[in-house]
């Protein structure tokens, strides 16, 4: 639909003399009005204009008729109860909102939403709400004072990506195709282009962190298209294997949108930050910086699970609860007039979890699904959760017994926060009482969790909100601004947990070091170690590890116990991934099988096709596939 047909559209359906200006912002239309409060009360009206267009609309005020900042507080202050424990009020004119960051946001809300609606009414000011988080996120704070102080450049950028979703075709949508830049038959650097004669979108811009040379990053140049042709980019995800090398397109000429839910923009913006700071410090710099990611952050559009936007003019997406880490996605694109629909599935959890709620797998449409397969081989099956958490259980108090140190290597985003639910819960039951330690980015990434409690399993989220909020138990230490050794030195057990996961760099590494000579500590691995890292080289049996020591090399010998447990990955094992292709709804003709070492991917394709007569193959990088 182009902007003049959304224009005319507006104009003969809306209630005669009530729209002063139309325009549109990203995917989302805007409508100016001098009476706000008429479209409030007769909701009917902006429902009808958006069904018509299949749109979501963004109802203003025109900028005189909005109450001036000190008297608009003043007003709020006195419609919003005082038990809502209001923390800050900021107004941003661009947009015409003002930001309410309060404790309970319900009371701010009000029931129906007529609290907020009053607030609108009487300032002709948009609240935007804010739950004030048990803990500060450094991350958080950056992004939205990022947004905030920019709010005139990001209108702009907003208004000019609009135009172009919403201008008239170039080609009619008749065929379509995929090409797999990174991440087929692998895992890691995924980044995968869809392509129609009209538009061109990117789906994930991962590194391989474990890889070095050309193999760490996706292969643009055998795309043979320019950073500016680009129409989108879709992140389904925050691991950096799926959106690391984001900030690399910006660097180089990409000016468009990035499409992903809200808790990814800003865990991204934490792991992409924190991979340019580690790569200062390792000598292994990333081809970008923090001006780059910023620029990341500025051309975000974040939608919610669900929310329906069009992001070129004949592509429409959808995302949906992927069960992987906090705010991942399965990204459904309707393509074309009804032509084609495509599921990428990205990274899934199938199954039971004590942190999110299992992936989604009901779509309106899926012709095509795109699904990973790092646990899709014929032997990948994981135990229960509940035996996992035995077995960690019985290993930490098996080495607490000898004095020794449990040393967990996890992501920071993710397992972290899977493994102290399940500590947490050990603890509250007093089976577990020795201090537990984290290092990296793992306080940072679950203080943005706590601000995003309706993305958590129902049961944590009920626990956030009445007080009980399991990542902030006794037993948990947050080691920024302590001296490591002195931890690594006590006499006294302990639990570690420390980035990376993988142990292709810090804190992990840096334990690792200190305490491998000692037969009385525990290196456990709870997550997909990848191929080349130190974390699947210890896998392995490695007994010897050189390390630099103020210049010269010292070998490690290996005494510590090394154990793997699995169960705890936030993948769907080979089990949930067939039991997600009988279960996904409608049933796809085709799947390209993706994310996973060679073996496991054409092993997890030729089962498909077994099993569920879908047309199954496991591509490579750079075969492009016809879906239409």
């Amino acid at each position: 639909m182009e902007f003049k047909e959304i224009k005319s559209i507006i104009e003969e359906n809306a209630p005669q003399g009530k729209v002063t200006g139309i325009d549109v912002e990203g995917p989302k239309v805007v409508i100016y009005t001098d009476d706000i409060g008429f479209f409030i009360d007769n909701n009917k009206e902006v429902r009808n204009l958006a069904m018509l267009l299949r749109k979501r609309i963004i109802m203003r005020s025109n900028p005189a008729q909005l109450l001036d900042p000190e008297n608009a507080k003043k007003i709020i202050g006195q419609i919003i109860p005082p038990e809502a424990n209001i923390t800050d009020i900021r107004f941003d004119p661009v947009f015409e909102e003002v930001y309410i960051e309060a404790e309970k946001l319900g009371l701010v809300i009000g029931r129906y939403g007529a609290t907020s609606d009053e607030i609108t009414k009487k300032t002709g000011w948009t609240p935007k709400l804010v739950r004030k988080s048990p803990i500060e996120s450094d991350t958080i704070r950056t992004v939205r004072k990022t947004l905030y102080e920019n709010s005139d450049d990001r209108q702009k950028i907003l208004k000019a990506v609009g135009k172009k979703i919403y201008r008239k075709p170039a080609a009619e949508c008749d065929w379509i195709r995929v090409t797999p830049l990174g991440g087929a038959q692998e895992v890691g650097r995924s980044a995968f282009l869809l392509q129609t004669p009209e538009s061109n979108v990117l789906i994930d811009c991962g590194i391989n962190a474990a890889a070095s040379g050309a193999g760490r990053y996706p292969d643009f140049r055998a795309a043979k298209l320019a950073m500016d042709q680009l129409d989108a980019v879709i992140i389904s995800h925050a691991h950096l294997d799926h959106c690391g090398f984001l900030p690399y397109l910006f660097k180089y000429g990409y000016n468009g949108p990035v499409y992903c839910t809200e808790p990814t923009r800003d865990l991204m913006t934490l792991l992409q930050l924190d991979a340019v700071e580690i790569g200062t410090r390792e000598n292994n710099e990333l081809p970008f910086s923090p001006k780059d990611i910023r620029e990341v952050v500025m051309h975000t559009i974040p939608l919610e699970y669900g929310e329906v936007a069009d992001i070129t003019p004949d592509m429409r997406l959808t995302l949906y609860n992927a069960g992987h880490i906090l705010g991942s996605s399965m990204v459904h694109l309707h393509i074309g007039e009804g032509l084609h629909n495509l599921v990428y599935t990205g990274d899934l959890k199938f199954g039971d979890t004590r942190l999110l709620e299992a992936a989604n797998s009901d779509f309106p449409r899926a012709e095509t699904m795109i699904i990973e397969s790092t646990y899709g081989g014929r032997y990948d099956i994981q135990p229960h959760r509940r035996e996992s958490e035995t077995e960690l259980m019985n290993t930490i108090k098996e080495t607490v017994k000898n004095k020794g140190k449990v040393l967990i290597p996890v992501f920071s985003v993710g397992r972290s926060q899977e493994v102290m639910m399940v500590l947490e819960n050990f603890c509250r039951r007093k089976e577990l009482e020795v201090p537990v330690y984290l290092d990296g980015m793992i306080w940072e990434a679950t203080a943005i969790h706590t601000h995003y409690p309706e993305h958590l399993k129902r049961y944590v989220k009920h626990r956030v909100f009445n007080g009980q909020n399991p990542f902030l138990a006794e037993a948990f230490e947050n080691v920024k601004g302590r001296n490591r050794m002195e931890i690594i030195e006590s006499k006294d057990p302990c639990v570690i947990l420390a980035t990376s996961g993988m142990m292709t760099g810090g804190p992990s590494v840096e334990y690792f070091k200190q305490l491998a000579a000692d037969k009385n500590n525990s290196l456990v691995f709870v997550g997909y170690q990848a191929e080349g890292s130190l974390g699947r080289r210890l896998q392995n049996g490695l007994k010897t590890i050189p390390v630099d020591d103020n210049g010269r090399t010292k070998t490690i010998n290996v005494e510590m116990a090394v154990k793997t447990i699995e169960g705890f990955s936030g993948h769907a094992d080979r089990r949930q991934l067939l039991g997600y292709a009988k279960k996904i709804h409608p049933k796809p003709k085709r799947a390209l099988v993706v994310h996973g070492e060679a073996k496991n991917a054409i092993s997890l394709a030729s089962t498909f096709y077994e099993m569920f007569q879908i047309e199954s193959s496991a591509p490579r990088n750079l075969d492009t596939i016809r879906l239409m």
